[in-house]
C-alpha cells in the first residue's frame, strides 16, 4: 500500500470499529474481494467535519493535491481519446463536483450510485463496472438493484465515508472502499488491475479527499 511517511493527521485504522458502526458497508457489500479503510483525525468537532466532507469540491481537490490530480487524469484520459475518435470532444467541465453533484450524473459521465446516507455521520456510493477495461463499461443499475445484481463479469464497489467523535474533542474521518467480483473470471481481471498499481492509486486518491475535508474543516473551527 502506498506509504504516507509525512502525514502528520494520519490516524491507526481500528477495523473491528469502523466496521461495527458503519451498517451500509455490511448492508450492500458484505462479501468482498478486497478493502481498503482511510482514516484521519481532524482537529475538529464532528458537525464541522461532516459539513466539510459534504461541502468540499472533487475539483479543488485535484487543484491542492497535485498527485491526485494527476491520477485523475490519467484515468480520464482514454474515454476522452475514444470521444476524440469519434469525433466528439471532450464535454464541458463543470464548475464543481461535490458528492452530492457525482450522485445526480450518468454513470458514463462518472456519476454514483447513493446507495444511503445519515446526515452527520455516514454516506455511502456505489458503482458497478467492469473497471479494469481501458475504458470502462458500467452496468446500469439503481441502488435497490446493487446488493442482489449478480450479472457474470462485473465488480461492485462501495465507497463508505463516515465522522465519528473522539473523547478529546476531535473527529475520526474514515473512507472505507470495498469490492466485490461476479463471477471467477471478473475476479481474476480485476486482482491483476488492482495489483498492477491501481490500489496504490485508489489508495492516494482517497487520502487526497480526506486530507482537503480535514483541511477544511479545521480551518473553519479556527
Amino acid at each position: 500500500m502506498w506509504p504516507f511517511p509525512d502525514a502528520p493527521a494520519a490516524a491507526p485504522v481500528d477495523h473491528a470499529a469502523i466496521d461495527a458502526k458503519r451498517t451500509y458497508l455490511d448492508e450492500f457489500l458484505p462479501e468482498f474481494d478486497i478493502s481498503d479503510t482511510i482514516a484521519v483525525r481532524v482537529r475538529a468537532d464532528a458537525a464541522r467535519t461532516w459539513a466539510a466532507l459534504i461541502a468540499v469540491d472533487l475539483i479543488e481537490v485535484g487543484k491542492r493535491k497535485p498527485l491526485v490530480g494527476v491520477l485523475g487524469g490519467l484515468r480520464a484520459l482514454p474515454e476522452i481519446v475514444v470521444d476524440l475518435l469519434h469525433g466528439e470532444g471532450p464535454p464541458d467541465a463543470p464548475g464543481r463536483m461535490r458528492l452530492h453533484d457525482m450522485t445526480e450524473l450518468d454513470m458514463d459521465s462518472g456519476g454514483w450510485l447513493l446507495l444511503g446516507e445519515r446526515p452527520g455521520e455516514e454516506i455511502a456510493l456505489g458503482l458497478v463496472g467492469r473497471f479494469w477495461r481501458p475504458v470502462i463499461e458500467y452496468a446500469q443499475v439503481d441502488a435497490d438493484g446493487f446488493s442482489t445484481f449478480a450479472e457474470p463479469g462485473y465488480a461492485k464497489t462501495v465507497y463508505a465515508l463516515a465522522v465519528s467523535s473522539r473523547e478529546d474533542g476531535t473527529t475520526l474521518l474514515t473512507g472505507t472502499m470495498r469490492t466485490a467480483t461476479t463471477d471467477e473470471r471478473a475476479r481474476r481481471s480485476f486482482d491483476r488491475y488492482w495489483t498492477l498499481g491501481v490500489g496504490s492509486g485508489a489508495h492516494v486518491l482517497v487520502r487526497g479527499l480526506l486530507e482537503t475535508v480535514r483541511e477544511d474543516a479545521e480551518s473553519a473551527a479556527g
